[in-house]
């Protein structure tokens, strides 16, 4: 049975219009710097936009008054639109962007040596768009697991098909069983599937430590891998500078079955050391944790049979 994600949109074909622009002109720091009137904007009228980051503010940095927080979910928005910023500029040719590969060559040893294919887990931090070349490298298929871009204005603006699917081709979570059955198709055949490993979407998730309160994350990935005897591969991303990014390969999980408990508490150890790898990036770069979601609210008490 498919399932249809709902994703509030925001942004407008004229508003990505004007920051291509501005990146042309004036370059990265010329688009940036309109990025502080903007961020304003949402910060005083998207009340959803500003609860979403309040919930990880609020976690982040615990003990602080009503003005600190609200201050620092406006440093959070505008150090998202500089992802964005990037993102573009990067995909359009932009040069003078800087990568620093971390643990790439063994994640390359790891991938030609298994059996099978593997599962990149990535998350809503840093800007892990911009590591897409890298993985190109690994000379693998690679099919990325995302919702079809229904918002026309960010699908244009980002290119977020068009560039994409030249290098990687996409799996829709919204097809039958959530795309599990293609993406075990893929990983059988040696290929890279790569999975959103940090929000829900309304998925079943396991509560784990996050940050110093519970939260719901999914774990198909971890099924999935699991299930198939594949490594997972957390891969992170920060910016580091005006043009520096440092891609991170190095967290490598390997869950498995031992056979003597249900399944699902046996993935529950190897969903938490996931968590325990996003709490010390949000330890290292506070604003550039993109969840804009309460995890935290969204615990499960499904029984379910793997």
């Amino acid at each position: 049975m498919s399932k249809k994600i709902k994703v509030k949109k925001r942004g407008n074909e004229l508003g990505f219009q004007i920051f291509m622009i501005s990146v042309r002109l004036f370059g990265l720091r010329g688009a940036y710097g309109l990025l502080y009137i903007v961020c304003t904007y949402y910060l005083l009228f998207d009340r959803a936009a500003v609860k979403g980051a309040l919930a990880y503010i609020e976690k982040r940095f615990k003990e602080e008054g009503f003005f600190k927080q609200y201050w620092r979910v406006y440093l959070l928005f505008v150090s998202q639109g500089k992802a964005l910023i990037d993102r573009y500029a990067i995909a359009s040719g932009h040069e003078g962007f800087t990568m620093r590969l971390k643990g790439f060559d063994s994640v390359k040893e790891i991938v030609n040596q298994s059996k099978k294919g593997c599962i990149f887990l990535t998350s809503h931090v840093g800007n892990w768009q911009v590591a897409l070349s890298c993985l190109k490298e690994l000379n693998k298929n690679i099919y990325l697991v995302m919702r079809p871009e229904d918002n026309v204005a960010v699908k244009k603006s980002l290119r977020i098909d068009s560039e994409e699917e030249k290098k990687v081709r996409i799996i829709s979570p919204e097809e039958d069983f959530g795309g599990i059955i293609k993406m075990t198709e893929k990983i059988n055949s040696g290929d890279v599937v790569s999975i959103m490993g940090d929000r829900r979407y309304g998925f079943p998730a396991l509560d784990v430590d996050y940050l110093g309160e519970k939260a719901g994350f999914p774990f198909g990935a971890f099924l999935i891998a699991a299930s198939l005897e594949c490594p997972i591969i957390v891969l992170l991303t920060a910016k580091l500078s005006h043009k520096e990014y440092l891609i991170d390969f190095n967290n490598v999980i390997r869950p498995k079955y031992d056979g003597k408990k249900e399944k699902r508490q046996q993935l529950k150890k190897y969903v938490q050391e996931y968590a325990t790898i996003l709490n010390n990036y949000a330890e290292s770069y506070p604003y550039q944790v993109f969840l804009f979601a309460d995890v935290w609210t969204e615990v499960s008490h499904n029984k379910i049979i793997l």
